[in-house]
């Protein structure tokens, strides 16, 4: 899947964008941009893809996401429907090594910046303590300007720099090019996003595409590094998972929710994704475990 080429313009004193955006809905679609991306949700759920890789987000969800990796923040479908009162809302700054100067990155002060800029190329999830930490911070930046939102900046990235609870995203690069088929792609992906709760055919994807169902295929699996089916499986136990924490509903009536038709099939797609049954995975986000078992398994194997 091909991005669209994204750009915040920034003001003639400044260096660097911070924004606090309020909508109905993200509008903005898999896109990339050549800064790097500090995103905070503060209201709203939905789907996050960030290169190839898939989650669920919720208020709170904070990201450092490295420069033209393709990502899409989709908020659920009930943001969708007229005349809801939903508010999608999220800080976000959009940066790049010229914002904190190529001589300031150069001091042996600056050593751990460096690293950090090179090594978030996958994305990080920004978790725990540092959350807390970054996340006031990013709070005061907004009524901050000049030197001081700079000195801000500075020190929200010292801090993520050495950080011992940030987890990869992706565990692959992707990098994003403007293509013509980007809008092509984007109806896709708003379709699919849109209704991966019900029974979805490669037919019916193919046709929103305007290809041929093998052509469309391929074209899908190269851009996104997964099958059409492998995708929507990703999209449903996203959702399944916060369901399983955020409500009280039995798994044989989430698993329908979700779209899935077989129990079975879906306790046996959901363990192989996160390595615990249904069942375990409510009660270890219960008992406060759940934060370190994806950590866990979300850390990159050697």
């Amino acid at each position: 899947m091909k991005p669209a080429l994204e750009h915040l313009p920034r003001g003639s004193n400044e260096s660097f964008v911070v924004k606090h955006f309020e909508y109905a809905y993200y509008p903005t679609p898999w896109h990339y941009h050549p800064e790097y991306e500090i995103v905070w949700v503060t209201e709203s759920t939905g789907q996050r893809i960030i290169g190839d890789h898939i989650s669920g987000f919720e208020p709170g969800n904070l990201a450092l996401i490295g420069p033209n990796i393709p990502h899409i923040y989709k908020n659920d479908s009930a943001y969708y429907q007229p005349g809801h009162s939903r508010k999608a809302r999220s800080v976000v700054i959009h940066f790049t090594a010229a914002s904190l100067g190529y001589d300031f990155l150069e001091l042996p002060e600056s050593s751990s910046l460096r690293m950090l800029l090179e090594n978030c190329a996958t994305g990080l999830d920004i978790t725990g303590a540092t959350h807390t930490v970054i996340t006031r911070k990013l709070t005061d930046m907004l009524h901050l300007s000049g030197l001081q939102r700079w000195l801000c900046l500075v020190e929200i990235l010292s801090i993520i720099a050495s950080a011992k609870d940030t987890i990869p995203i992706t565990h692959t690069t992707m990098v994003g090019s403007n293509a013509k088929e980007s809008d092509r792609l984007c109806a896709v992906l708003d379709w699919i996003t849109a209704r991966f709760d019900s029974q979805l055919t490669l037919r019916e994807a193919a046709a929103v595409a305007g290809m041929q169902e093998n052509a469309f295929s391929r074209f899908f699996a190269a851009r996104t590094r997964k099958t059409f089916s492998g995708f929507i499986q990703e999209l449903r136990l996203q959702k399944a998972a916060r369901l399983l924490v955020q409500t009280e509903g039995s798994v044989t009536g989430l698993c329908f929710e979700c779209g899935y038709n077989n129990v079975s099939n879906f306790n046996r797609q959901f363990r192989n994704r996160y390595q615990l049954s249904p069942g375990a995975y409510r009660r270890a986000f219960r008992e406060g475990e759940l934060h370190a078992h994806n950590k866990q398994r979300q850390q990159p194997t050697s």
